[in-house]
């Protein structure tokens, strides 16, 4: 029998050391934590042949050197699993969180740190495991509500002054988180609200943090849920229903930073903004206080430059003023403007005066005209006019009969008289006219 079998056989040393009866517990020759493992990694190995392992994936790794890393879990327990690169290249599909997976490997001791782990050689997929179907379940029936909408999204304010984090405050999250809001935040404050970020209940208490930050007055600028990275059951809280519906419905802008980069949660996609980790939450809802500081001083300095070109420009026009005549020599610009008064006077005066003179001109020519054409004229000359008894001057003979009384106007005055005759003239004939 070997000295390992031995020493899993009884619990002591004695018979692997051939240790004295007297050397109560083998203090005498105590083993090394290095040789301790080893024996059990001799055991293990030997006692289990290559087996093969159904369970359902979580905690995919992926490092740059190739290799798989990923945990293997039913309801009750869960066994730590890789899969070297070489392994890895032959697989015919990718391997996902909340697969249902069929494994064939064998067990290992991995003696640096005291763990075990299944070495997988081959895999083949068995379907969904059962979280992962109520997180895709769960994750349609929300997106038909409009849920996760982007349209819904609302953004986060510039400069804000009070926020409130809802996480465990025991946890790495609120030290990451407020590690880099001090780098960035100028001025703001900090609500810590308290959850249990894992575990059952842990729904119930992010809930009753986001209805709490609802109603913190003066309103709050954003909300943070937050927590560090884990398996999808670790994650499985920011997945339940009651928790993304209060995420949604909350008033003020909220950002999930739940687990990490590859972590997405259903709250991650009701939230308005998400991050990937809590640090990356501080520096979404803080702005580069750095980058505001120099914006701050490149302002002041065009600012500063603005106001002396401002006053350089206002001393300008001031000196300007003072070297004019009109505050050097006031009555001087009086007495000018005097002069030119009267120089308006005058020649206004004159044009009037010219004015006038055109004026009584043309009255005078119009007035002969007038009097030249004046019946009155023609009754100075000899002739007369003669009215009927309408009033209405006589121009043709045929206009009066005998005994009609007429009017007649001459020079001086006018008198009456009655026609006794009316004698036509003799028609007259022209240069060959004849007449019968």
């Amino acid at each position: 029998m070997s000295s390992s079998q031995s020493f899993l056989r009884d619990g002591s040393l004695n018979d692997a050391y051939d240790l004295p009866p007297g050397d109560a517990g083998g203090v005498g020759r105590a083993v090394s934590v290095s040789e301790l493992n080893g024996h059990l990694k001799a055991v293990v190995e030997a006692t289990f042949p290559p087996l093969w392992v159904a369970g359902e994936v979580t905690d995919v790794t992926r490092p740059r050197s190739g290799h798989l890393y990923f945990t293997l879990k039913d309801d009750d327990s869960q066994i730590r699993a890789i899969m070297w690169r070489s392994v890895v290249s032959r697989l015919p599909f990718k391997l996902e969180n909340g697969q249902s997976l069929l494994c064939f490997g064998g067990l290992e001791i991995y003696t640096v740190r005291g763990t075990y782990q299944l070495v997988v050689r081959k895999a083949q997929p068995q379907g969904v495991g059962a979280l992962q179907q109520a997180f895709e379940k769960l994750k349609a029936r929300l997106h038909s509500e409009g849920l996760f909408a982007a349209e819904r999204k609302r953004p986060l304010p510039k400069h804000p002054r009070r926020i409130a984090i809802v996480t465990s405050p025991s946890g790495a999250a609120i030290h990451d988180f407020l590690v880099a809001a001090r780098r960035n935040m100028l001025s703001a404050e900090i609500f810590v609200i308290p959850a249990q970020v894992q575990g059952a209940g842990a729904a119930e208490t992010i809930r009753r943090g986001l209805q709490a930050a609802a109603m913190i007055r003066p309103k709050l600028d954003a909300v943070i849920v937050a927590r560090g990275g884990g398996s999808l059951e670790d994650l499985w809280c920011f997945n339940e229903e009651p928790v993304v519906r209060a995420i949604a419905e909350c008033p003020v802008p909220t950002v999930s930073a739940v687990g990490h980069e590859i972590d997405v949660t259903l709250a991650d996609l009701a939230a308005d903004v998400r991050a990937l980790t809590p640090t990356d939450a501080a520096t979404k809802v803080f702005p580069d206080r750095d980058g505001i500081t120099q914006r701050v001083d490149h302002l002041d300095r065009r600012l500063q430059r603005a106001m002396q070109l401002t006053m350089e420009l206002r001393r300008q026009k001031l000196e300007a003023l003072e070297r004019h005549p009109m505050f050097k020599r006031p009555m001087e610009i009086v007495h000018l403007r005097s002069r030119l008064m009267d120089e308006l006077e005058m020649r206004a005066r004159q044009a009037m005066d010219r004015q006038m003179e055109r004026a009584r001109h043309r009255l005078a020519n119009s007035a002969a005209q007038l009097s030249a054409l004046s019946p009155l004229k023609t009754l100075a000359r000899g002739y007369s006019v003669t009215l009927n008894q309408s009033g209405q001057a006589v121009t043709h003979v045929d206009q009066v009969t005998d005994q009609q009384q007429v009017e007649t106007i001459v020079v001086g005055g006018r008198f009456s008289s009655v026609v006794t005759s009316v004698i036509p003239d003799e028609p007259r004939f022209g240069r060959g006219d004849s007449a019968e």
